[in-house]
């Protein structure tokens, strides 16, 4: 069967190397990977990529993927309150979905109530207003509970898209 993920991306502002090397290695480990974003045209990073998104966010089913992973970068804050993301969220995480994000996507996650009780990380501006949702925000580089996995900025990309891998597996 061939695994799909998706991978939601700001159109303007996603961290670069957060969406790349994940996609990367998820296509390296045989899966299908779909990029969703607010708009469809190009989509770019703050480091200069250039990304033009397959599908709008508004249009992503998540029983259609194995995985949803929200990249993060400042422009991920367009989803933080995002009604389309949240739905996306909670329905990937009632079918028990692989759902990442990472740097300070995870706010995502946490706006959607998906994470209150569960152990999480986030990039350290925002531990503050994350531990006021009910996470239990660790400093680890990558924090895995049950089928959420998040970890905390560009340095931690390699070993979140392994960690995904893993888990669609």
């Amino acid at each position: 069967m061939n695994r799909k993920a998706v991978m939601v991306i700001a159109n303007n502002g996603f961290r670069d190397e957060e969406f790349q090397i994940p996609k990367f290695i998820l296509e390296e480990n045989g899966l299908e990977v779909t990029v969703a974003s607010s708009k469809l045209s190009l989509a770019k990073g703050v480091l200069g990529a250039q990304v033009m998104p397959d599908i709008l966010v508004d249009d992503v089913n998540p029983e259609d993927y194995d995985a949803v992973i929200f990249v993060g970068g400042a422009g991920s804050r367009e989803y933080w309150d995002n009604d389309a993301a949240h739905k996306i969220i909670n329905a990937a995480n009632n079918s028990k979905k692989i759902i990442g994000a990472i740097c300070i996507a995870p706010m995502i996650l946490a706006n959607a109530g998906v994470l209150e009780g569960k152990k999480a990380t986030i990039w350290h501006t925002e531990a503050p207003m994350f531990k006021s949702k009910g996470v239990s925000c660790t400093v680890n580089p990558l924090e895995r509970d049950g089928n959420i996995i998040t970890p905390n900025g560009p340095n931690s990309a390699s070993k979140f898209a392994e960690s995904l891998v893993e888990a669609i597996k």
